[in-house]
């Protein structure tokens, strides 16, 4: 998958999953603490309520006897009665000391007493006749959640401080199991959320990677323009591109008609002198034909050269290599059917080289006219693909070969190790020289037939 691809790497689609992923799994980070926290305090609140009813019973239902000495309703809850139960209730007074003296309390608390701290003290003084709640631990040290009420009682001339507490182990355990179900339940969550994150990138961004690929056809030669319709947001830059095309065709064509015309500009006059050596024989003569021989090869070289290194640069241009090795077999074969000439060839029927038919004829041409103009009589073309890009074309001879400190003069313009040989030098130099304008190269070697092996890599168009 594409986008599981481009977040491997800094990208629009990285950028795009990580920034939706990351807030919405910080969102939901802060909204499971925030449930959790809610929880808890509604589960206080709840006991809060409790407490406050106890008290409150507590308030309601006791007495001052004859004495002074404060009688506790007859309460009902069975808790209360059981020791060490977790639900508590007590009733004080103020010591003088900051403190509180026991003055009556329920069963449950057996030899214990209820803990209240000095600050919470002071606030139910200040606050006197409504409850106050607090936390404190128990007689066995659990945590419990208290509430206390300072009032007067008729027949009494001292405040009266009423509690209750209850054991607050069961709320916080409820508190984690629900922070645990949430979390499992949030992860959840977060892992469809982002799963439909990488979901709307794909089919959010799935416009930009058809224009990617249609980019690509028309790069690999399977399209002249880009032809499908994009959103809005993408139109122009697809009709840019088109734009950009276009440009690039006419600046091509434009280099190829300039070509052309120096080509005739300069082959007429040397054609012209040509004609006037011969008309003329003698030394002069003969001088002017060789320089204006070698002017017109070294000129044609040229002008070959800027017309592949312009066309290098277009991508729209494919060649199959089979039909143009089997045409250089069937005429090479004529040509040299003195030496009984055999060309053995061999290529895949999708091979196809990128680039334009002409230059890659005279690329091959060159190469197997070279094989055959010094073999015995076998010649062997062997073009295979090497990467998803590259193929090589591998022709050897059963010629006499080349030595290998001499293999890099043959490359070199003009050179001819043979002057006896009819041409002018630049065969191999013409096949170097074009390789290199589409990125390819030549390299030299020996043949297994016994001559010399030629190895020409060229960029391969995807079938």
């Amino acid at each position: 998958m594409k986008v599981l691809e481009a977040l491997a790497r800094p990208s629009l689609v990285r950028r795009l999953v990580l920034l939706a992923a990351g807030w919405s799994l910080a969102t939901l980070v802060v909204a499971s603490l925030g449930l959790g926290a809610f929880f808890r305090q509604a589960a206080i609140a709840r006991m809060d309520t409790n407490l406050s009813e106890l008290i409150d019973n507590l308030y309601a239902g006791s007495s001052v006897d004859y004495s002074g000495a404060v009688a506790a309703p007859p309460l009902t809850d069975a808790k209360a009665l059981r020791v060490y139960s977790g639900r508590y209730w007590q009733i004080a007074e103020p010591n003088g000391q900051g403190g509180l003296r026991v003055l009556t309390y329920s069963r449950s608390l057996f030899d214990a007493e209820l803990k209240i701290d000095a600050d919470t003290l002071k606030k139910m003084h200040e606050q006197r006749g409504k409850a106050v709640y607090f936390d404190t631990m128990g007689p066995l040290e659990q945590p419990l959640r208290g509430a206390a009420l300072e009032s007067m009682l008729p027949g009494r001339s001292k405040p009266v401080v009423f509690m209750a507490a209850e054991d607050r182990s069961p709320v916080e355990r409820d508190t984690r199991r629900f922070a645990v179900t949430a979390s499992i339940a949030v992860a959840l969550l977060g892992v469809g959320l982002v799963a439909a994150v990488l979901v709307q990138v794909q089919v959010g961004l799935a416009p930009l990677f058809s224009l990617r690929r249609e980019v690509a056809e028309v790069r690999k030669g399977k399209a002249e323009r880009l032809a499908r319709r994009y959103p809005v947001e993408l139109e122009p830059l697809a009709d840019e591109l088109n734009g950009l095309l276009s440009h690039n065709q006419e600046v091509v064509e434009r280099q190829r008609t300039h070509v052309g015309n120096l080509a005739h500009a300069l082959k007429t006059p040397l054609s012209v002198m040509l004609a006037e050596a011969q008309a003329q024989p003698g030394p002069l003569a003969d001088v002017v034909s060789r320089q204006a021989e070698a002017m017109r090869g070294h000129v044609d070289h040229h002008l070959r050269r800027a017309r592949a290194a312009a066309r290098s640069q277009t991508s729209g241009e494919r060649t199959e290599v089979a039909p143009v090795l089997d045409d250089l077999a069937v005429a090479l074969e004529r040509i040299f059917q003195d030496k009984n000439l055999e060309i053995d060839w061999r290529c895949p029927d999708d091979l196809c080289f990128q680039g334009e038919k002409q230059d890659f004829l005279e690329l091959a041409g060159n190469v197997v006219e070279n094989a055959g103009k010094w073999s015995k009589r076998r010649v062997r073309a062997v073009a295979e693909a090497i990467a998803p890009n590259r193929f090589t074309l591998t022709v050897d001879d059963d010629g006499p070969g080349l030595p290998a400190e001499r293999r890099d003069e043959v490359l070199k313009r003009g050179t001819r190790l043979d002057e006896t040989a009819p041409g002018s030098g630049l065969g191999l130099s013409i096949v170097d020289e074009l390789a290199r304008a589409y990125g390819g190269q030549v390299k030299l070697g020996d043949a297994p037939l016994g001559g010399l092996r030629v190895v020409l890599t060229l960029p391969m168009a995807e079938s």
